[in-house]
C-alpha cells in the first residue's frame, strides 16, 4: 500500500465521518479554522517568504510571483472566505423534488455531497485555504496536491486548517495535503480510483489538459481564460474604455482577465487612439492584424498563435472584424468557454452574443473580471468550469454536490 493510497483511505473515512455532520457544526469548524489562519499568520508569512525567494531564484514571471505572494491583507482575506462561508446555506439536504407514485411510494430527490473531492493546483497558497472551506461546507473531504513552488505555504496553511477541525472534535482527515510534489504523487492521484470521487485541476492550460488526458478519476475541467471582449459598431466608446482597461490589467494573472480584443471596422479609426491612449498607464503591449495596424502602428504585428493564446501578462490581442456574425464566429474558434463580452448599443446584437456565444459567461456591457464566485454571490468557489457537466462557470457549494432519491414505501413490491 502506498502513502497516497494510505491518504485515500483516511479520506475516504473522513468522508463518511462528514455525513454525520449538522450544519452549525460545519459553521463552527469553519470560523475556528478561520480564526487558526489569523493566530498563525506570522507562521504562514515566514512559510510563504521562503517560497518567494525560492520563485525569484528560479526567476517566476510577475504574474506568477503575485499568484504565490502572501501577506496580512491575503491571509486575512483567506479567513474572512472561511467566514462568509459558515454564513452561507448549507446544500446538504435540501430537497430538490418530491413525488408520491400511484402506488403510494414517495420518492425525495435530496442534495448529499460528492465525496472525496482530490484537486490538484499550481503556485496559488490560498487555494488550499479556499478549496478546503468549500469542499467542507459541502459536505466533503478533499485531497490537496498543490505544487512545489508553494509547499512551504500549503504546510503552514493546512496545518492551521487542520488544527481548527480538531479543536471542534472533528476528524482532520477531512484535509489532506500530498508533500510530495513530484508528477509521480500527481499521476498516482489521478488513478485513485475508489478513493476519490471526482478530481479538480487549478492551473495552466498544460496542466489542465495532462489531468484531462491522463486521469482515470472523473475530472471537472476548470478553465484557462482566453477571454474576449468585442466592440460592436454601435458600441458606446466612451463605456468601452474603461471595460477593456480593467479586464485587462486590474489583475493579469487570472483566467477571467481579458486577452482579446475584436474591433468593428467601422469604429476603429475613432477607437484606436482612445485605447492606445487608456493603455499608457499600463505596460500593455497590443499585438494587432495588419487592419489595426494601419490606423495604429505602434501596435506590434499579431500573428495565427496569437488569438488562441491566454497571456497572463500585458499583452492584448486585436482582431478587426466586419460585423457581429464574425465577431462570434471568430471568438467560438479561439476561446477556452470561459467568458466572452459585447460592448454594444444593440439590443439584438447582445441577444444574438448571448445565445451563440458557447461561453460558460457572457457579458453585454461589463468587464469579464466579474467572472467569480464571489461576485456572482455564491461566498467562494472552487473554480471556473469551462466544461458542462456537471457544473459550468463559477463552482459554489452547490456545484460540489450530488443527489440521491429516498423512496418510502409501505410494503409496496412490484408486479
Amino acid at each position: 500500500m502506498t502513502e497516497l493510497t494510505e491518504l485515500g483511505k483516511r479520506a475516504r473515512a473522513a468522508a463518511r465521518a462528514l455525513v454525520r455532520l449538522g450544519t452549525e457544526e460545519k459553521n463552527r469548524a469553519l470560523r475556528r479554522a478561520a480564526e487558526l489562519l489569523l493566530e498563525r499568520t506570522n507562521e504562514i508569512l515566514a512559510a510563504n517568504a521562503e517560497d518567494m525567494q525560492r520563485a525569484r531564484e528560479k526567476g517566476l514571471p510577475p504574474a506568477m510571483l503575485d499568484r504565490l505572494l502572501l501577506d496580512e491583507a491575503r491571509v486575512q482575506g483567506m479567513a474572512g472566505g472561511l467566514k462568509e462561508l459558515s454564513l452561507l446555506p448549507d446544500p446538504i439536504g435540501e430537497l430538490l423534488s418530491e413525488e408520491t407514485l400511484a402506488n403510494g411510494l414517495v420518492i425525495r430527490k435530496k442534495r448529499v455531497a460528492l465525496g472525496v473531492i482530490g484537486i490538484i493546483y499550481e503556485a496559488r497558497p490560498n487555494v488550499t485555504s479556499d478549496a478546503f472551506g468549500i469542499a467542507f461546507k459541502a459536505g466533503n473531504a478533499v485531497i490537496l496536491r498543490g505544487g512545489s513552488d508553494a509547499i512551504s505555504s500549503n504546510r503552514a496553511i493546512a496545518a492551521a486548517l487542520r488544527e481548527g477541525l480538531m479543536a471542534e472534535g472533528i476528524t482532520e482527515d477531512a484535509l489532506q495535503l500530498i508533500e510530495d510534489t513530484s508528477r509521480e504523487s500527481a499521476r498516482e492521484l489521478m488513478h485513485m480510483n475508489g478513493y476519490v470521487d471526482v478530481l479538480i485541476p487549478r492551473g495552466s492550460a498544460g496542466l489542465i489538459q495532462t489531468v484531462l488526458r491522463e486521469s482515470s478519476v472523473p475530472v471537472i475541467e476548470t478553465g484557462a481564460g482566453n477571454c474576449h471582449i468585442y466592440v460592436d459598431d454601435t458600441a458606446d466608446l466612451e463605456l468601452a474604455i474603461p471595460i477593456i482597461v480593467n479586464a485587462k490589467t486590474q489583475r493579469i494573472g487570472v483566467c477571467n482577465a481579458a486577452e482579446s480584443l475584436l474591433v468593428h471596422r467601422s469604429v476603429e479609426k475613432e477607437f484606436l487612439p482612445r485605447l492606445r491612449d487608456a493603455l499608457k498607464a499600463f505596460p500593455v503591449e497590443v499585438r494587432a492584424d495588419e487592419t489595426a495596424r494601419a490606423l495604429e502602428p505602434s501596435f506590434a504585428v499579431a500573428t495565427e498563435e496569437d488569438w488562441g493564446r491566454e497571456y497572463l501578462d500585458y499583452i492584448l490581442s486585436l482582431k478587426t472584424v466586419d460585423s457581429v456574425d464574425e465577431a462570434i464566429g471568430h471568438i467560438n474558434r479561439y476561446h477556452t468557454g470561459h467568458s466572452d463580452a459585447i460592448i454594444t448599443r444593440t439590443e439584438e446584437h447582445a441577444e444574438r452574443f448571448l445565445r451563440e456565444v458557447d461561453s460558460a459567461c457572457v457579458y453585454v456591457n461589463a468587464s469579464t473580471r466579474f467572472t467569480d464566485g464571489g461576485e456572482f454571490g455564491f461566498g467562494a468557489e472552487i473554480g471556473i468550469s469551462t466544461q458542462k457537466l456537471h457544473a459550468r462557470g463559477p463552482m459554489g457549494l452547490k456545484e460540489l454536490t450530488s443527489y440521491k432519491y429516498e423512496i418510502r414505501g409501505q410494503g409496496q413490491i412490484r408486479d
